[in-house]
């Protein structure tokens, strides 16, 4: 007897657009597949359609056209049971879809977690009205009074019946700030784009938080990635809106700027406005948010929203992979940040120390004198500081490629392997060939394909052009790149830039692991206090002004670094029992109160 609809199994069938190319192609899905050999039209491949199309109602899962496609370009997905009565959007057949909807509540902020391309930003498109959600009707697309017969009964039915009627204007500060001086016809200053759009009476309290001060006067297109995040999120904050949404507030921000803007957004609320942020640093999403709603599935295929949970629940469900609610496991393992971690517990021999001198640099108007210090092999050294207090200048010293003014001559002569801050990719030919050409001896050693390449996840990307990879790609590639060639010391800048939450664990667990097993030294710029925390063994602490006058301190121990430092931040921190994960205390808050009054800003255990 046949399964009927409800016993059937539901699965998606994904075709890749940029990668399927039925003109180049024998097309081996179409010859392969078991249904459309028995007569019925599985698979199609029309002489004016530039992909192929797959019914995912004939289909039947075997999965021969996903291994039989040259290109790779097919994918076929098991759904959870029950979600095909709960899609709210897909954009064409064989393509992404969105099950469910983030629920927002007025006069709190909503957080929302999860990988990169598992639709973030499409729910933000439906909740700010700009896409319609059609249920995944894509070619009968349902009109108003169908979605909110469907949203019946949920607080997402009272939210679109005000979207409908005007009564909610969302304003969105992008993802990608880098693109804003693109987007300008003109040419203009900081204070004149602030003025244009000012509909509120904070533009004072905007710009002293955001520390825009010294950048009113600058034409936009001559800002810094930082100084356009910032000044993208004062722009947002100075107009009249009832939802306020933010895509990735921290990129490019170091971490007072990251609370500082934290704060900034909180202040929004009141008791009619939404505000919604997605964020990939766990520690600003826990000190900015009220509730979580996390977002799992396979990226690019499907992605399901969760029910609003609590901060910290939320944030340990995405951890975990696992939804009590729904008995659902979305990730084999989870993910835990125990700070005396080494590779398979082997014990941690240092056989190799160096030493660096007191060094002095000028470069125009700033200074930067480094104390001296010392590090060994397999040991990781993370540096903690605003931006503009000089860890790139230190990091391009220790690697040869900056003078100092001062202690050049007793500079440890080391091979460096360097991870820049800003990758811009010039080379012709994809990933494979790149790895090949740059680390051939370490690509082809199985050890560094399991400890390294694998688990950063460039099997899908190996073979894509170099020139077309996304931001986050890009910092993979460049990740494995370092690591790969032979050194004695790793300096690496920003490893977290564009990478998702997970991503950043799983980065953070390659480095650790890399270097123990090779004893080598590692030094890391790192802003994202969770990566941090997990990754330092020590700390290299940074005082002074920004630009202008700042001194590295010798390096030292974890708690004693993060204790000097947070405290300069005015912030405290805490550790969660159940994953060890580090949390900022809300301001003023008692816990936060007791740590400061006991000078206790960061504890190693709770």
């Amino acid at each position: 007897m046949a399964p009927t609809a409800s016993q059937r199994e539901e699965r998606i069938a994904i075709i890749n657009s940029d990668k399927c190319k039925p003109s180049k192609c024998r097309q081996e899905c179409k010859r392969s597949c078991p249904v459309v050999r028995m007569g019925r039209l599985c698979i199609e491949v029309a002489p004016t359609s530039k992909i192929a199309f797959i019914s995912e109602t004939l289909c039947i899962g075997c999965g021969i056209c996903t291994k039989k496609c040259p290109f790779e370009a097919i994918n076929i997905i098991k759904l959870p049971t029950n979600l095909e009565q709960e899609t709210t959007h897909r954009y064409s057949a064989n393509s992404f879809k969105l099950h469910r909807l983030p629920v927002p509540r007025a006069g709190q902020v909503l957080g929302l977690v999860g990988t990169n391309g598992i639709g973030k930003s499409t729910a933000l498109k439906v909740l700010a009205g700009k896409l319609k959600p059609n249920l995944g009707r894509f070619d009968d697309p349902p009109d108003w009074t169908e979605i909110l017969k469907y949203f019946r009964g949920s607080e997402l039915q009272n939210f679109f019946s005000k979207v409908l009627e005007d009564n909610i204007k969302a304003l969105v500060k992008p993802q990608y700030v880098d693109n804003i001086p693109r987007a300008l016809k003109a040419r203009a200053s900081v204070e004149s784009l602030l003025d244009a759009k000012l509909q509120r009476s904070n533009k004072d309290d905007m710009i002293s938080m955001l520390d825009l001060k010294s950048v009113l006067d600058r034409d936009v297109q001559n800002l810094s990635g930082g100084e356009l995040q910032r000044f993208a999120i004062a722009m947002t904050c100075v107009q009249s809106a009832n939802m306020y949404m933010f895509d990735e507030p921290s990129s490019y921000l170091d971490v007072k700027q990251r609370l500082n803007a934290a704060r900034v957004i909180r202040s929004l609320l009141d008791a009619d406005t939404y505000v919604i942020a997605v964020e990939h640093d766990l520690s600003v999403l826990d000190y900015l948010s009220d509730f979580i709603c996390c977002l799992y599935g396979v990226p690019s295929v499907y992605g399901v929203v969760t029910v609003p949970s609590p901060v910290r629940d939320g944030i340990n469900i995405f951890l975990d992979g696992y939804i009590p609610t729904e008995n659902m496991r979305f990730r084999e393992e989870s993910l835990t940040f125990k700070i005396a971690e080494s590779a398979d517990g082997e014990a941690n021999e240092r056989t190799a120390s160096y030493t660096y001198p007191k060094m002095y640099k000028r470069l125009g108007n700033f200074e930067l004198s480094i104390e001296p210090g010392s590090f060994t092999d397999s040991e990781i050294i993370v540096f903690l500081g605003e931006n503009g207090t000089g860890k790139t200048t230190f990091v391009k010293m220790l690697a040869g490629r900056l003078e100092p003014d001062v202690g050049a001559d007793k500079l440890p002569r080391l091979n460096v392997s360097l991870k820049p801050q800003t990758i811009t990719p010039k080379f012709q030919g994809t990933v494979r060939m790149l790895l090949l050409k740059q680390i051939k001896t370490a690509f082809m050693h199985p050890q560094f394909q399991s400890d390294v390449v694998k688990p950063m996840s460039l099997d899908n990307i190996i073979d894509q052009d170099v020139q077309t990879l996304s931001g986050g790609e890009l910092q993979r590639v460049a990740l494995v790149l370092a690591l790969g060639k032979p050194a004695d010391i790793y300096l690496i800048d920003e490893p977290s830039a564009y990478l998702d939450s997970e991503q950043r664990i799983q980065a953070s667990k390659v480095i650790k692991r890399f270097i123990l097993h090779s004893k080598k030294t590692a030094m890391i710029i790192e802003h994202d206090i969770i990566m941090a925390t997990y990754l330092a063994d020590r700390v290299i602490v940074y005082e002074g002004e920004p630009s202008i006058k700042a001194r590295a301190r010798s390096p030292e121990s974890l708690l004693t670094g993060m204790n000097s430092f947070l405290a300069a931040l005015d912030v405290s921190m805490r550790r969660d029992p159940t994953n060890m994960r580090p949390r900022v205390n809300k301001h003023n808050s008692i816990k936060d109160k007791e740590q400061k009054a006991a000078g206790q800003y960061f504890f190693l255990e709770d």
